[in-house]
């Protein structure tokens, strides 16, 4: 999938990321654009080397890398890309003696968000949209754990980013929270580019018109929700009896067993189910080679 990216989105040739001799990002070609893309993977798999070459917080090893157009290699550029961009870490640190207020402001200060007045509106505005405003007086380290990442959501979203970058941002919220946070990120993409890596498959299933499923450090898939879903069609199955070794399975509420059967092998209990629509999750794991595990 390639798309015009050139001042607008993300666009990565070869990108190669090293920690001595191990390879995070082995030679990755990607073309990123407004809406909303999902990073898939095990743990390992280079998601979050991959966002945080992009938010120009790690250096790549080799490739070539441009982002909103610019160069990360290049101060000047690596400085205006921080200004357009919003980035929540997958574990955020906050100075905990801070106000929610005053944490927010500093990162203002810092993206260079005007002056005084315009910049405490936009942290209000910010605090506002993740729910925090009644906090603005707390300490950080008197926050809970799902409060603080509201807190790294909120000044990932300080300025209304051009891009936003965003790892495992929905640990530790609540399901309300974590449905006012899709409706958030919904209305961003619609002129925002904005990269979510999760395991929660249920959040790429709501959100994301495009998926990327990564293996040892390599994009090994890339396509909408549906094309991934498509490829599991016929491999999963629901049966009364505990399968066979040699598939995933695992048992549900109602006792009865879903059933992972890897492409290229035969259900060895066929006779004793049936073949079910797929779930986003069911392809994510027959894609990613869990269905190749035994239970």
């Amino acid at each position: 999938m390639t798309m015009d990216t050139t001042a607008t989105g993300v666009s990565v040739r070869g990108l190669v990321r090293s920690y001595g001799t191990r390879r995070a990002l082995a030679g990755i070609d990607l073309d990123l654009g407004p809406g909303v893309t999902g990073l898939l993977g095990r743990n390992g798999a280079g998601k979050t080397t991959l966002l945080r070459c992009l938010a120009t917080d790690l250096e790549a090893t080799g490739g070539e890398v441009r982002v909103l157009g610019r160069d990360p290699e290049q101060a000047a550029d690596r400085t205006e890309i921080r200004r357009r961009m919003g980035y929540l870490p997958q574990s955020p640190s906050f100075y905990p003696h801070f106000t929610v207020f005053g944490l927010l402001d500093y990162v203002a200060v810092l993206k260079e968000l005007g002056g005084r007045r315009e910049r405490h509106d936009e942290v209000r505005r910010a605090m506002r949209r993740v729910d925090l405003y009644d906090r603005r007086h707390s300490r950080v380290r008197r926050l809970s754990g799902g409060m603080r990442q509201r807190l790294g959501l909120a000044s990932a979203l300080l300025g209304d980013p051009e891009l936003l970058l965003l790892d495992e941002p929905t640990i530790g919220l609540d399901p309300e929270q974590r449905i006012r946070f899709r409706d958030l990120v919904s209305e961003l993409a619609a002129r925002s580019t904005v990269v979510l890596s999760t395991h929660q498959i249920e959040d790429v299933a709501a959100l994301c018109r495009r998926v990327l499923c990564l293996d040892a450090g390599r994009v090994v898939f890339d396509g909408t929700p549906d094309e991934l879903v498509s490829r599991a069609r016929g491999r999963v199955w629901e049966q009364g009896s505990r399968p066979a070794e040699g598939v995933t399975s695992w048992r549900l509420a109602d006792g009865r067993y879903r059933v992972l059967v890897p492409e290229g092998t035969e259900n060895p209990d066929s006779t004793a189910g049936v073949p079910v629509e797929p779930s986003l999750e069911d392809a994510y794991l027959l894609f990613t080679g869990a269905g190749r595990k035994t239970r």
